[in-house]
């Protein structure tokens, strides 16, 4: 079965929320909260511009800078930790789904002997990837707590894919990307990845392809033949 990549590549970095799972959706409804509890009312556009891929603290900066506002870091923090909280805490209320489509994908993937790495702005990815069945699948993992401990510059900069493709013992000319948000479509271009892969799960196509998806699908099982 081809995986619809091409010839050149030799691993696979995925994201995790939005491509790999339905947690996206939990992201974003505990980003809302937080902010809405301060007052500040948060739309799905603000999510998509300000926060969808980043990590946290960079998220909260992001969407405090549009509106003008300036806290000093340990607000910042403490705003990134209270939203951490309320996601751990609707993963453990709501649970996790895998994209059957994703897993389809993976298990292609496996069964064609590709080394498959994981690269998520998340701190709760091992969580996420547990909850899901998914763990197997993930020969490196590249999350939140590794991007700090490593002094390592979040998406849109490409630091944290190239350090997946160095775990996998790939260069990113060889390693293909696949990103739901435009920070992540924008890191693996900027990063001089083989192929970049967008998943649109927010009307985003258009987007995608100008933030530099090589190939925009729903699903990954599209890629499949």
């Amino acid at each position: 079965m081809s995986l619809g990549i091409p010839d050149n590549i030799t691993a696979l970095l995925f994201d995790l929320d939005g491509v790999l799972t339905s947690t996206a959706v939990l992201h974003r409804k505990a980003w809302r909260q937080t902010f809405e509890d301060m007052g500040q009312p948060f739309s799905e556009q603000d999510y998509l511009s300000y926060v969808d891929g980043k990590p946290r603290y960079d998220g909260v900066r992001s969407f405090l800078a549009s509106r003008d506002l300036t806290p000093p870091e340990a607000e910042i923090r403490r705003i990134g930790d209270l939203k951490n909280d309320l996601v751990n805490r609707i993963i453990d209320e709501e649970g996790i789904t895998p994209y059957p489509a994703s897993v389809r994908y993976l298990q292609a993937a496996r069964e064609a002997g590709f080394p498959i790495g994981v690269v998520t702005s998340s701190a709760n990815a091992t969580r996420v990837l547990r909850a899901g069945n998914l763990m197997d699948y993930v020969d490196a993992l590249v999350d939140g707590n590794v991007i700090t401990a490593d002094n390592l510059r979040g998406k849109p900069e490409p630091d944290s894919f190239i350090e997946g493709a160095r775990r996998l013992k790939t260069s990113p000319e060889h390693a293909a990307v696949f990103e739901d948000a435009l920070a992540g479509v924008a890191a693996g271009r900027k990063g001089g990845f083989g192929f970049v892969v967008g998943v649109d799960r927010g009307n985003q196509r258009e987007a995608l392809k100008a933030g530099g998806a090589d190939q925009v699908v729903d699903e990954l099982d599209e890629l499949l033949s």
